[in-house]
């Protein structure tokens, strides 16, 4: 195998780490944005919270990138007439995305 080959492999490897990590951070920030979305709707118990989240995380099949889950929060929180602007949304996704990279590299250690 060439130095070529062995680079290209290692450019392919890492590749697909970095698309793994995407995609498991997302799915995570899925489920901790829909928990955070469920406190501030006033979505009590467990079931209830559990079956939001699901919601939140369905949201996200509709389209590539992260208007979708934007959409269904800001809808949400609108039909409860709740104030939370679309910075204070946006900004507690990517908080949360934040939280779920670290988590997940925290895990593979």
């Amino acid at each position: 195998m060439t130095t070529f080959d062995e680079r290209e492999k290692a450019f392919e490897k890492k590749f697909a780490h970095d698309q793994e990590l995407k995609f498991k951070s997302e799915a995570r920030r899925n489920r901790l944005i829909g928990r955070w979305a469920a406190e501030k709707l006033g979505i009590s118990g467990e079931e209830e919270i559990t079956a939001y989240v699901k919601a939140v995380q369905r949201a996200d099949l509709e389209e590539k990138g992260d208007d979708d889950v934007f959409r269904k929060l800001r809808k949400d929180f609108d039909a409860k007439s709740l104030s939370i602007s679309d910075s204070d949304i946006r900004e507690a996704m990517s908080a949360m995305l934040a939280s779920a990279v670290e988590q997940i590299e925290s895990e593979r250690k």
